[in-house]
């Protein structure tokens, strides 16, 4: 399945809109990683834990989009966004938007 953020596929043509899909990926962050991450940010660098998280959740929102695309028989999904929001300081949602939509063959 072709997943893209742009409204247009270059070289193929869109002959049926099938509506929005989403996927949303909710996670927690445990207090060790807080505290190694709060550490990563006193002497700098990147916090791999939770990066390592955070492109796990977008993974699971972005598949759970394809899936309702799928379902709804896609074949590709177009201007597709991803949002991310913090839910009571200590939680990190992941959304992912788009169009599913049908590509001529």
């Amino acid at each position: 399945m072709l997943v893209t953020t742009t409204n247009n596929i270059e070289g193929a043509k869109v002959v049926k809109y099938l509506g929005m899909v989403s996927g949303e990926a909710i996670l927690g962050a445990n207090i060790f990683k807080d505290f190694f991450a709060g550490i990563r940010d006193i002497v700098g660098g990147r916090s791999a834990a939770y990066e390592k998280e955070l492109r796990q959740a977008k993974d699971i929102a972005v598949s759970e989009m394809v899936e309702q695309a799928q379902a709804l028989g896609g074949n590709a999904v177009i201007a597709v966004d991803l949002d991310y929001e913090t839910i009571g300081g200590s939680m990190l949602m992941v959304s992912a938007n788009g169009t599913a939509v049908v590509l001529e063959k």
